[in-house]
């Protein structure tokens, strides 16, 4: 599959710019951009094929995550907004500049999943996408679990507009089904949830895609803006009045904490690439099989456009017409005397 999957990609890359009916530098530039597309396919769906397990228990933890954070909404009791510094240092936005933490969140949340892919494309291969997700989920997950045990544990009266008394969505009323349960109600129950408050969900992803550009990622510009947009993601999140200052703090330090100390639990397991730039070998490392790892270095030779069989690149020296391999002194004396 590799070999004949290797012989239609040289075909294609040889066909002229002409054959391809483009302009001869962007037939150039399309061909080279369709092979890295395809190569790298190749190289990340054995993982997935691996992994895909795990990153759908990620993703149906979201689910979980969902429903209990509208599990508790039942439980909310509206009441008068506590005391916070936060709240007296930062104007309050009002409900029609709320959309502005919301945008913030989307940008960050958009731009770090299509960063993700840019393998595909880039020339700068630092790490797996399949892997990277896979960690990406665990700190999720991890988070998410102490997130839900915090906000069961005590429910605070929510500070947000729909969450205050005299609200009709302050209170839900007992649900009419399971069904209304497991939907969420979406998108309405999950845009306008209450009780969920310690710790912010949002900076729970802002601060799990930071950390994680600031390992895997290679523009250390792009990494101190991240961390400027995380400082003013947590300020807005607090002028837009969706969750008191203490929420926003204990994510800082929890999901530091968690990204830390489960990054050091999780083995390296070829995440990163090696090499200059990031791109050492085009597949991770697992030595398990002999039949795997023999299968990877053929698919590397031939995504590095050489053949199955190595060729031989030792030194010969010829000495009366004959080349001696490695041009041992020993050899060369023998032919030398004739012998």
């Amino acid at each position: 599959m590799t070999r004949i999957a290797y012989v239609v990609f040289s075909d294609f890359s040889s066909r002229t710019p002409i054959d391809l009916g483009m302009p001869p530098y962007i037939a150039r530039e399309a061909s080279k951009l369709w092979r890295r597309i395809t190569m790298e396919i190749m190289v990340e769906l054995p993982l997935l094929m691996e992994k895909w397990k795990f990153l759908l228990l990620g993703l149906v933890f979201q689910y979980i995550h969902g429903l209990a954070a509208r599990g508790v909404h039942y439980l909310h009791r509206p009441g008068p907004t506590l005391q916070d510094v936060g709240f007296v240092v930062l104007p309050e936005l009002g409900k029609d500049k709320a959309y502005i933490s919301e945008t913030v969140f989307s940008v960050v949340f958009l731009t770090f999943f299509l960063w993700t892919f840019h393998p595909f494309i880039s020339h700068t291969k630092k790490f797996y996408t399949v892997l990277l997700w896979c960690r990406v989920f665990t700190f999720l997950v991890v988070s998410q679990i102490l997130r839900i045990f915090t906000f069961f544990s005590t429910q605070l009266p929510g500070p947000n507009y729909h969450c205050r008394e005299g609200s009709k969505l302050a209170r839900l009323p007992r649900p009419d089904g399971i069904l209304e349960v497991i939907l969420l109600n979406f998108p309405h129950g999950v845009i306008y949830g209450c009780g969920d408050l310690i710790f912010s969900s949002h900076m729970i992803f802002t601060l799990v895609f930071v950390l994680t550009y600031q390992k895997y990622g290679t523009k250390r510009w792009i990494k101190q803006i991240a961390w400027l947009v995380a400082v003013i993601q947590s300020l807005l999140i607090i002028a837009s009045r969706k969750h008191y200052t203490v929420d926003v703090v204990v994510a800082w330090y929890t999901v530091n904490l968690v990204v830390y100390f489960v990054d050091k639990q999780l083995p390296e397991d070829g995440t990163e690439r090696s090499g200059p730039g990031g791109s050492g070998p085009l597949m991770p490392l697992n030595g398990s099989k002999d039949k795997d790892s023999r299968t990877k270095e053929e698919h590397l030779k031939l995504m590095n456009g050489n053949s199955g069989d190595s060729p031989d690149w030792r030194q010969r020296t010829q000495v009366n017409g004959k080349l001696l391999e490695d041009g041992s002194p020993i050899l060369t004396e023998i032919v030398m005397n004739g012998t």
